[in-house]
């Protein structure tokens, strides 16, 4: 295995771990004119290498849409051995050389400042074959709803929505249930040409927490767009007694969009966790991610989830 430190290296692979409130962002993707984290944080990579020529760019296991939010979002970048070295040298009299990886997560949210909405939580050397777009085996959100029956609080306004009607838990649970498995979600995705929209959904569960805002957890190898959100919408519909909870799979069945139900605003979701496996098999994960894409037109890479 090459030596993250070796200048003789090419480029050294680096795994980010990022937060964010997507509150006052138009979604991850770097787009002219428009503030993304994206942008917010490539341009902070510029300002940190201004000497080396063109920035390193970010790769993200999951494009997340305007107003969906981050706790555990993934990232790589690849550094040159002169980006890895300027990094690790001292900055400043008396200053002392420092681990670049710890280096590299401190200048960046240096740059933010103390009131960024965005955060880089960790910043380490990616395992060999690692590729934060294919290698996960699996994506998790979270959606938070305080409906009639919970406790407000305004100061999570931006992270849960506030419903007007009194949701039935139980209901939305047996028909979260109803859900899982592998499938065509065509009826629950906005169509983008040329991708599939088979996807396996792992885990969608919901619970009230102790001030009764409801929860729920969805989990699958990757989301296609806007699929996280309709998921969620057809469900607070079986809680609201407008739909039946059988009806959800035989809309799912149908494979294409409906208004039975309404998809649910951005502000309520966050993704919480990118699942990848053991370091010595990250590599392979890629590779086989990257042969089911070219098959079936994105099976799960790249995915925007919102």
């Amino acid at each position: 295995m090459v030596d993250p430190l070796e200048p003789s290296a090419a480029t050294t692979r680096l795994r980010v771990a990022i937060a964010y409130d997507g509150t006052d962002f138009t979604g991850w993707a770097r787009q002219p004119g428009i503030r993304t984290v994206q942008g917010e944080l490539e341009a902070a990579l510029a300002t940190v290498f201004r000497r080396f020529g063109p920035p390193p760019t970010l790769t993200v296991a999951g494009r997340t849409d305007a107003g969906v939010h981050a706790t555990g979002q993934v990232a790589h970048l690849d550094l040159t051995a002169a980006q890895i070295a300027h990094l690790a040298s001292p900055h400043g009299r008396g200053a002392k050389s420092q681990q670049p990886t710890s280096a590299l997560a401190k200048r960046l949210n240096g740059i933010a400042g103390l009131k960024s909405d965005v955060y880089v939580s960790a910043v380490t050397f990616a395992p060999e074959g690692f590729d934060a777009r294919f290698s996960p085996i699996f994506r998790r959100y979270e959606y938070r709803i305080a409906d009639a029956a919970a406790r407000r609080d305004p100061l999570l306004r931006h992270h849960t929505v506030w419903y007007p009607a009194t949701l039935d838990l139980d209901a939305m649970n047996a028909a979260a249930r109803e859900l899982l498995g592998l499938h065509d979600w065509a009826a629950y995705c906005r169509p983008r040409e040329g991708a599939t929209t088979i996807r396996e959904l792992q885990d969608f569960r919901w619970h009230r927490d102790d001030s009764g805002v409801l929860i729920a957890q969805l989990q699958a190898d990757a989301f296609c767009h806007s699929m996280v959100r309709a998921l969620v919408g057809s469900v607070v519909s079986v809680g609201e007694s407008k739909l039946d909870g059988e009806r959800l799979v035989g809309i799912r069945n149908d494979a294409r969009r409906t208004s039975e139900f309404k998809v649910m605003p951005a502000a309520g979701l966050t993704l919480v966790e990118v699942g990848y496996p053991d370091d010595d098999e990250v590599g392979l994960r890629a590779a086989q991610t990257r042969a089911r894409r070219s098959v079936d037109g994105g099976l799960t890479g790249g995915v925007s989830s919102a």
